[in-house]
């Protein structure tokens, strides 16, 4: 599985979501992305790509987009 494809999924699988909503996706824009929700989002990708995020890190994801420049500072690319 690509990075890509491990990324969407782990959107796709917390908060129960199609693949075109992904795009605009921030936090708390779907009520599954509350504060228990997005530790379980750091939690899925820190196990999809064996890497451990930094608490700022974490607390800086707040989008689908923001979220693949953080991950690529732990030398993940996605598109």
């Amino acid at each position: 599985m690509s990075d890509i494809e491990k990324y969407v999924d782990a959107f796709k699988k917390t908060f129960m979501v199609e693949e075109d909503q992904l795009s605009d996706l921030s936090y708390q824009g779907v009520t599954a992305w509350d504060s228990v929700g997005h530790m379980a989002l750091m939690s899925a990708l820190e196990e999809s790509f064996e890497i451990e995020l930094d608490i700022d890190d974490i607390i800086e994801f707040s989008s689908f987009e923001t979220g693949k420049a953080i991950l690529k500072k732990y030398g993940v690319t996605i598109g």
